[in-house]
Parts: C-alpha cells; structure tokens; sequence
C-alpha cells in the first residue's frame, strides 16, 4: 500500500480539513494510506504580530511549502485564502475539495442584546474595512488565535464582537458558543476573502495528476478566478480586499471603490478564468 503523506498546520481546524482529504484519496483511491504531517509557521508562532502592520504574506505557509520542496510531504493541505497569489515555480495547487459557506460570520456577546457593538476585534484588514461600513460608531482593535481562543475572549468580554469565516465553525462543529450569538453575513455586507472556504491542495509541479480527476472542479474554476483577480490587483491574501464568484454574479470589495458587484451572462461562464477575468476587469473599470 502507498502512503501519502500530507502535510498542515497543526491547528485543529487544518487537521480537521487534512482529514477531510485524506478521507477524499482514502475514498477514491483504497490502496493509498495518509500519513498527517503537521507542521508550525511562522504565523502560528508569532501571535503577536499585528497582519495589517506587518502583512501577513506566506505566514501560514511558508514552512509547509519547504517540505513539500524537501520531499518530507507529498501534499500540502491549506485553507485557500490563506494562499499567496505567487508561489515557488516548482510547486502548483493541483485542485480543491467542493467548497464549504464562503460567508463570513458576525460574533457578539449575547448579554449586548438589541445594542450594536462599540467594540470589533478583527486581525483582517478585509473586514475591518468593509465592518467599518457597518457600525462607523466602533472601535475596532486586534484579535489572533485559533477559533476556540477567539471565540473564548470575546465571550470572555475583550470586546463585543468579531468576525470568523463560516465554513472554519462549520468544519469544527461550532454551531452555537455560550454566550454568544452567530449571524452569517450576506456577501453583498462582507465580500469574503479570495478563496474562503475553500480547501487547497498544493504539490510539486506533476507530482499530482493521479488526484487531479477526483477534484472539485466548480471550486477549482471559481478560486482561480478569484485569484487571478487578487493577483491582478496587487494584493495579497491578507490585504483588504474581497472578492468571491457565486456561479452567477462576482462580488468585489476593494479600496476606494468599496463594493460592487456585477452579473456574468451565461455565455462566459464556460470560459476559462482568464478570460471571465478580462471581462470582470473591464467592468470593474466601466462602473
């Protein structure tokens, strides 16, 4: 029997999606064994650094992404919006397991009751500036951690509120927290990050082809667009800047033009990315 080992970080919620794939190859492939390689970044480490002053750029990544170039893993499990837009040329993200809510969801301490939060922790710029929007009245500070920690400080009263992707909660099981209420929010409120709620599979360049036919290809085509919209814009996957393809519409939110949101006809929706993305760019800058 082959074993593939598969490398993440070693937060509960990337294991959680490492299992969600190795099940995927165990499923499809039944003479391949998984081996869970986890792994700490620098992000994990450095839980103190501010992302919106210091960037967060390969934070959660890097590391992962030398042992797949070491050859000590064969794949790497990540949330894809974690993922920079540039990576090393001998690597490629080979596909995505189907997509889970790409929503972003709004956390606040139930004791606030009909009361709008004052206070808005969030360590994404993203959210910081499309939250601003939403309540101008609060004060916004920083937040890291994994979701159980983030979840138990707010609760715990460091601030009234914060904001936690959908899919991360519904992957851990966390549909309810004491003392705090969760409201998804409407992408056209939040545009989420690229790629959120997707889970990326990254390899050496060729090494994955046998996985290739058994993955996701809906997701596949709406990440990459996504991305390829991020790239053409310059930003990276901790910049504010939201951008997420439904199947039917692309939702945008970036600096000064805020959000918006176009329609794409039927016809282009089979093309490839690039070409749906030379047609949204073109858009964008018409509207």
């Amino acid at each position: 029997m082959t074993t593939i080992r598969l490398a993440t970080r070693k937060s509960a919620l990337a294991i959680r999606q490492t299992e969600l794939l190795a099940a995927h190859i165990t499923s499809c492939y039944p003479d391949i064994n998984c081996e869970v390689v986890p792994i700490v970044t620098t992000g994990d480490v450095q839980t103190t650094w501010s992302l919106s002053e210091k960037g967060g750029k390969g934070l959660f990544t890097k590391e992962i992404e030398e042992a797949l170039l070491a050859g000590s893993a064969d794949l790497a499990v990540h949330s894809a919006k974690d993922l920079p837009t540039e990576m090393h040329p001998d690597l490629e993200i080979c596909g995505f397991l189907p997509r889970e809510d790409p929503r972003d969801m709004l956390i606040t301490r139930v004791d606030l009751g009909d009361h709008t939060p004052s206070m808005i922790a969030t360590s994404s710029p993203r959210r910081r500036m499309q939250g601003k929007g939403i309540f101008p009245q609060a004060v916004w500070g920083e937040i890291r951690g994994n979701i159980e920690t983030r979840l138990t400080r707010v609760a715990s009263g460091i601030s009234d509120a914060t904001f936690l992707a959908c899919a991360g909660l519904k992957r851990l099981g966390f549909s309810q927290w004491p003392g705090l209420k969760l409201k998804p929010m409407p992408v056209t409120d939040m545009v989420p990050a690229v790629g959120q709620g997707a889970i990326a599979i990254q390899s050496r360049k060729g090494d994955s082809n046998w996985l290739i036919p058994s993955l996701d290809k809906e997701t596949a085509f709406a990440v990459s667009l996504e991305r390829s919209f991020l790239s053409a814009l310059g930003g990276g996957c901790h910049s504010a800047i939201g951008a997420h393809f439904d199947g039917k519409a692309f939702h945008i939110f970036a600096e000064p033009c805020g959000y918006m949101h176009l329609s794409v006809p039927q016809y282009l929706r089979s093309e490839s990315p690039m070409v749906l993305l030379d047609e949204i760019i073109s858009r964008a800058r018409d509207g």
